[in-house]
This record gives C-alpha cells, structure tokens and sequence, in this order.
C-alpha cells in the first residue's frame, strides 16, 4: 500500500492540472456572466466532496456508536476534518463569486447560504469537541453530534428546491440546465477533487492510527514501573 500512494498521487496531480486547464481555458465561455463564472468549477465540486466526506463521517459515526470500532471512529475524524475544509471553499468561492453577479458579498436572507454556513460550523464544533475533550465518552459524543451533522446535508442540498432563494437552481435537475461541454468539465474537477480529499484523508488516517498506536504505548508504559511490574 506504501508504493501505491505516490503513484496515486502523481496520478491525482495529473488529474488536477488537466482539470485546472479545463475549468480555465477548455471550458466555453458564460454568455451572461462571463469569465467570473468558472469558480463554478471550484465551488460545486467542492461542496459535492464536501457532502460526500460528510456522508462517509454519518456512515462511520453510526458504525462506531453500534460497534465501538476504534478503525470507524478514525474514519470519522479524518473525513470530518478534510470535509470542514472543503466546505469552507464553498464559503470561501460563494461570495466571492456572488459579488460580481449579485453585487453584494452575502445575502443573509438566502436559505442556501445560511444552511452551509450552519453546517460547516456543526462539523468545526464536531472537531473542537474531539480535539479538546479528553473525556472517554468524546468519540460517542462526536458521533452522535455527527449525526446531528448528517440530517443538515440534505436539508443543505434540497433548500434552493423548495424554498425562494437568490442561489441558481440545480444544475441537473430542479429546473436548472447546463451546456454539455461545462457538465463535462464540472465532472472532471469532481473527481479530481475527491481523488485529492482520498489521499490527504487516506496520509491523515495513516498518522491518526499511528498517534493512536504511540498514545496506547506510553499509557502501557505508565502502568509499567522500571522493573517491568505493575504499580
């Protein structure tokens, strides 16, 4: 497995570039909003990984809740943090593509906005827990906050369907449409995006189980007086 990641990443780097080229130059041109517009390419993939990674945290969250797995509550953790990031560039790329075309930063009032907002700052405070707790109940208290999490993202999704809102409507269903050549492209960078969040959560898992392993070694250690006896 140690020989398969930098072969993956060479091939995840690749993907990158050609997807970088494709959102700046292989992509036709908006008629109304212009060259503005291919942060698209950028702000929706970043959500979709976002809502992707999330979903897994929900799956492995619930697993550890019936399960106690130690692999499941490093799953979770990993996938939380490297979501929160991504979400943050949906928040980041939000306004800074609604100022052009909106002529405002931040519309309070918009549900989509909102929600995201919401949803990203659930899964910091699911992080600030895990990373300043020393309880031993911390992991069953995360993942049920998790879950809490989980049941936003489609909440978070399904808001600019059903409720009025200066967000675009779907691209792909919910009234919306989208010229062939930017779907393909759009998809390009959805999956250049989630092979990236697949390598850093897949190093982030490695040296998460690996501080686990040195943590289980120095409790083991402390029971031990220098003889090798218990205290």
């Amino acid at each position: 497995m140690k020989r398969a990641f930098p072969i993956l990443g060479v091939l995840t780097a690749i993907v990158l570039s050609y997807a970088l080229y494709m959102a700046l130059v292989g992509a036709p041109t908006e008629q109304t909003m212009g060259d503005v517009q291919r942060i698209f390419y950028y702000h929706v993939p970043s959500a979709w990984t976002a809502f992707t990674l999330f979903l897994i945290n929900f799956v492995a969250s619930i697993l550890y809740l019936v399960r106690r797995n130690p692999a499941a509550d490093m799953v979770a953790l990993v996938s939380a943090e490297v979501g929160v990031v991504f979400c943050a560039v949906v928040l980041v790329t939000g306004p800074i593509w609604a100022r052009p075309v909106w002529g405002i930063w931040w519309a309070p009032g918009d549900i989509r906005l909102t929600s995201t907002l919401v949803l990203w700052l659930i899964y910091v405070s699911y992080l600030v827990l895990r990373r300043f707790s020393s309880s031993g109940q911390t992991p069953a208290l995360a993942a049920a906050l998790a879950v809490l999490g989980a049941l936003c993202v489609p909440f978070v999704y399904f808001s600019i369907w059903f409720f009025r809102t200066q967000h675009p409507q779907p691209v792909m269903g919910g009234g919306g449409s989208i010229d062939p050549r930017m779907l393909h492209v759009l998809l390009i960078n959805w999956l250049a995006f989630m092979c990236f969040a697949f390598l850093v959560c897949w190093s982030r898992y490695r040296l998460e189980r690996l501080l686990r392993e040195v943590d289980q070694a120095h409790a083991l250690e402390s029971l031990l007086d220098p003889h090798g006896s218990m205290r």
